[in-house]
């Protein structure tokens, strides 16, 4: 486990119980131990798996009891209603006080997970990538549930490529400024634009990636055609599922859609205790 994703449960497991599961605690006798199954309410594509194991191992340790985990399924399996995604054997109370955050990680991840495979079934052949449109702190498994929906991974940080934003080019005095100071890094730069007279500025510095805000399919049809190379345009902003295919039937082939992370619906699973043991 990563030290991120340690913090992020232990933060979790904290934020749910600083001071212990009151319920649990009273009314479930010390010692008891179950088996319980983690089920799948909905059709969707499952995420998330080794964050919602760690909040259960990170339970574990802290209450220093046992829990065994039997994943009967992965990161990025199509799943339906009923389907058992895991089996869990250990102590109740320590069951019940990770069921919540648990179900939170698996839950969240999943539903990007599965809208990205959405997106990218009805984008075939084009490319989708996310955004840094993710929740502080979450961004790491975030962006590994986009790539179990099968999507593509774009900037994980502004630390680690260039893209030149509309605020940086008027800051900076243009287009053409823009991208000559930040060629100066000596790495690949991308900028964003917003018309086809900024796309030529933009072309006519070497930019080697351009970002194409808002655009109509018609507009992405005519940058496309100037650019050369669909793979070097990227377009974004209004990357909806209902003008989806308009805009690859366009020829886009490089789509960031913000939405897969900051506007998935949660897939809905639950855990159900079936058995106590002596």
């Amino acid at each position: 486990m990563s030290d991120d994703l340690d913090q992020l449960v232990r933060a979790a497991l904290a934020e749910d119980a600083p001071a212990g599961d009151l319920t649990s605690r009273l009314t479930i006798p010390a010692g008891t131990v179950c088996t319980a199954e983690l089920v799948v309410k909905q059709i969707g594509v499952l995420a998330g798996v080794e964050a919602a194991a760690a909040v259960f191992t990170a339970a574990a340790d802290q209450d220093r009891t046992s829990l065994t985990i039997d994943w009967k399924l992965a990161d990025g399996d199509t799943v339906a209603p009923g389907d058992r995604v895991a089996l869990l054997d250990g102590a109740a109370a320590t069951v019940l006080r990770a069921e919540r955050p648990a179900l939170n990680l698996l839950g969240h991840l999943s539903g990007i997970a599965t809208l990205t495979r959405t997106y990218v079934e009805a984008a075939a052949p084009a490319q989708i990538l996310c955004t840094r449109k993710t929740l502080p702190g979450l961004r790491a498994v975030e962006r590994s549930a986009v790539v179990s929906g099968g999507g593509t991974l774009h900037r994980a940080s502004l630390s680690d490529a260039i893209l030149i934003k509309d605020t940086h080019v008027r800051i900076a005095g243009g287009v053409a400024e823009a991208v000559r100071r930040a060629q100066s890094g000596g790495v690949p730069v991308e900028v964003e634009v917003e018309t086809l007279e900024q796309l030529d500025e933009a072309i006519a510095e070497g930019a080697d990636r351009i970002l194409l805000d808002n655009p109509t399919p018609e507009r992405v049809r005519d940058a496309i055609a100037r650019v050369g190379d669909p793979m070097r345009l990227e377009v974004s902003g209004g990357v909806r599922l209902e003008n989806l295919r308009a805009f690859v039937d366009a020829g886009a082939r490089v789509l960031s859609v913000g939405r897969l992370t900051h506007s998935a619906p949660s897939l809905d699973l639950s855990l159900e205790v079936i058995e106590l043991h002596d």
